[in-house]
């Protein structure tokens, strides 16, 4: 794999992270970073999340861990045995950033904390990921996704205003997990470039649940400064005041967002769509030059009411088109409308394709190719790319320890018998 011109190329990380931080990894492996997995001998618990390839339940089959854990070497080992330890030690000293998720505090028990892995390298990163942080009376609470998305504020802005009493609502997909990893990503960036003149490393804490807080857009400002508690809204942003549906069914049964409800952002774009609408006799009295006020209100001003007149007459107009003329037209109009995309809709979008966005990757636990999403950036000149598919389990071991640490293949046969890797 040749990874000269990524611009991580040179940089190595050891990876002990399960799902939460497991995404953090891609990141750098993608970026052209050597990231080494370390995982259980029986494999990482991430391994048996579903759905599997053909159905089929298998460590080396969940789609989710192919996706995750791209760019990246895989080797076992058991760091509860001594000999684990002191094989992670000899890994951690050849490593520059070590990235691990295990519960606070639990690696300065076995002797792998920061205090000892920097005497041994003073120049070595390592990067905490947790539910809670390091320190503060929930560092040992237990977690999951839903537990950081409800306790973080998310949860707390997601859900419907449109039907009575309705709970907030999880988005899917282990987001939090991903918020954090992201944070861990841009961390372990910026100690790498304060590592050069100093050639010291750090300790980087990150929390899920404070990752989840700094995502909560305006509820924290409403509260810390109005003391207003933001309302959930249908397919459209958290706010204090009720604002209009932004969501509307279209004569074909599909749905569309409109930004601010359908309302331009400026005069240049109000003409075009009023007169969009009288062509198709349904602006009523919308070219009235009074309404185009309306345009210079934000959503949450907009309760007089000839913005509510206009924004009755733009939805009953959006509803009697496609949901494709809607969001091609609109677009020609440079209104902000976009059509709500099922997953199959988004992979054979001719933009995508047009900019490379999916890759594919060969998988030879199928026997063929498999479509996972690219990177939303583009560099000019260290390109990005997927370096390798996910690793088997302990694929990589033969040439991690022997070939690298230098060990032999009977040390390799020990210590396998023994169960440590």
């Amino acid at each position: 794999m040749a990874t000269d011109a990524l611009p991580l190329a040179g940089v190595r990380v050891l990876e002990l992270a399960g799902a939460t931080a497991q995404y953090c990894g891609k990141l750098l492996g993608d970026m052209g970073a050597d990231v080494i997995k370390i995982e259980p001998p029986d494999g990482d618990l991430a391994r048996r999340t579903g759905p599997f390839a053909g159905d089929v339940p298998s460590v080396n089959r969940s789609l989710p861990f192919w996706y995750f854990n791209t760019s990246k070497r895989g080797i076992t080992l058991d760091l509860t045995q001594a000999d684990g330890r002191k094989l992670c030690r000899r890994l951690a000293s050849i490593a520059d950033v070590v990235l691990e998720s295990f519960p606070a505090g639990y690696l300065s028990s076995i002797d792998l904390g920061f205090d000892s892995l920097s005497r041994m390298r003073p120049d070595l990163i390592l990067v905490s990921l947790t539910p809670f942080g390091q320190t503060g009376p929930w560092r040992n609470f237990r977690s999951t996704d839903l537990v950081s998305l409800a306790l973080g504020g998310t949860m707390a802005m997601n859900g419907y205003d449109d039907i009575s009493g309705s709970p907030p609502i999880r988005p899917d997909g282990d987001h939090s997990y991903l918020m954090a990893c992201e944070y861990a990503f841009i961390s372990v960036l910026l100690a790498l470039l304060d590592r050069e003149p100093t050639h010291l490393g750090q300790w980087i804490d990150v929390s899920i649940h404070e990752a989840c807080s700094c995502t909560t857009e305006g509820a924290f400002g409403n509260w810390e400064y109005f003391h207003r508690v933001v309302r959930r809204q249908t397919a459209r942003h958290a706010q204090a005041n009720a604002t209009s549906p932004w969501q509307h069914q279209t004569s074909d049964g599909r749905y569309v967002n409109l930004l601010g409800g359908g309302i331009p952002r400026s005069s240049s774009s109000w003409r075009p769509l009023v007169q969009w609408m009288d062509e198709s006799g349904t602006a009523g009295d919308l070219t009235e030059e009074r309404y185009e006020s309306v345009v210079h209100r934000s959503p949450a001003q907009r309760t007089d009411p000839d913005s509510l007149h206009v924004l009755d007459l733009l939805g009953r107009f959006v509803r009697s088109l496609s949901a494709e003329e809607v969001y091609r037209k609109g677009q020609a109009r440079r209104l902000p409308w976009a059509i709500v995309r099922s997953p199959e809709e988004n992979l054979e979008d001719p933009h995508w394709q047009d900019r490379g966005f999916f890759v594919d990757v060969e998988q030879p636990q199928v026997g063929r190719n498999v479509t996972f999403p690219g990177a939303p950036y583009r560099f000019s000149r260290t390109p990005w790319r997927i370096g390798r598919r996910a690793p088997l389990l302990g694929e990589h071991n033969i040439e991690v320890y022997v070939r690298e640490l230098g060990l032999s293949r009977e040390e390799l046969r020990l210590l396998f018998e023994q169960k440590v890797i």
